[in-house]
């Protein structure tokens, strides 16, 4: 069944008008008065509706029951990354949402390639904004995970948010996932960029209370790292675990 995402509160029998881009979507899978669909707001839950009207710019539905149906892991995952180039910045938000990922904060590292300040960060914070949003629309996730604003990792640093463990994907590592004394609920974890982070940026995280964590003998991409890590996290305490 189609899902759509719509900024709107969500209610039984409630008559909606959808927005431009639903529409737009309605016209392309050819949807007609009568075909039933999927709605959420990312404030979870879902709602079942049935279309109304189909225009040439316009469409509306009709909500038939509403789904308190979530799809959030138990384990609280926070992935701090710092911020890679292009499509893999994007690759890596599209798979962590898929992957259960609960917050996203984008850090602006040493080696980062890429240097966003101002104007051209807002925009590509709402461009990561979209592109967390059409995963949730794909993999059927009903609460929208949070992609915060830039920072470096100076700034970062200076708070240790609240988890039962930060981890730092350090090739120099000497902890394993394995290694933790007890389960964690709630984590955070740190990727570098494509060069990794540099010594000193890796001291000072350590030095922030940040354990140096080792996925395996090989160096990995930035984006493989991340994803691998969280799979590994998901299969040991989340989604994936007995």
């Amino acid at each position: 069944m189609p899902r759509f995402f719509v900024e709107a509160a969500l209610a039984s029998d409630q008559t909606l008008a959808l927005p431009d881009t639903v529409v737009r979507h309605v016209h392309v899978l050819r949807l007609r008065p009568d075909d039933t669909i999927t709605l959420f707001n990312g404030q979870g839950g879902e709602a079942e509706a049935r279309l109304l009207t189909v225009e040439k710019r316009s469409a509306s539905c009709q909500i038939t029951r509403l789904l308190p149906v979530e799809r959030e892991s138990a384990l609280w995952l926070g992935l701090a990354q710092a911020i890679s180039s292009g499509e893999r910045m994007e690759f890596t938000l599209q798979k962590g949402v898929e992957m259960g990922v609960t917050v996203f904060q984008p850090l602006a590292t040493a080696r980062s390639v890429v240097r966003l300040a101002g104007e051209r960060a807002e925009k590509r914070v709402a461009r990561w904004q979209e592109i967390v949003l059409a995963a949730c629309e794909q993999c059927g996730r009903n609460t929208l995970p949070e992609v915060r604003p830039i920072l470096t990792l100076e700034a970062w640093l200076r708070t240790l948010p609240p988890a039962d463990a930060h981890l730092l994907l350090s090739p120099l590592g000497s902890r394993r996932l394995a290694d933790l004394a007890s389960a964690p609920r709630r984590l955070w974890l740190m990727a570098g960029p494509e060069g990794g982070l540099s010594q000193a940026e890796e001291a000072a995280s350590l030095a922030a209370g940040w354990t140096p964590l080792k996925l395996g003998p090989r160096i990995l991409r930035t984006e493989t790292a991340a994803l691998a890590a969280v799979a590994a996290m998901q299969t040991l305490w989340g989604d994936y675990a007995a």
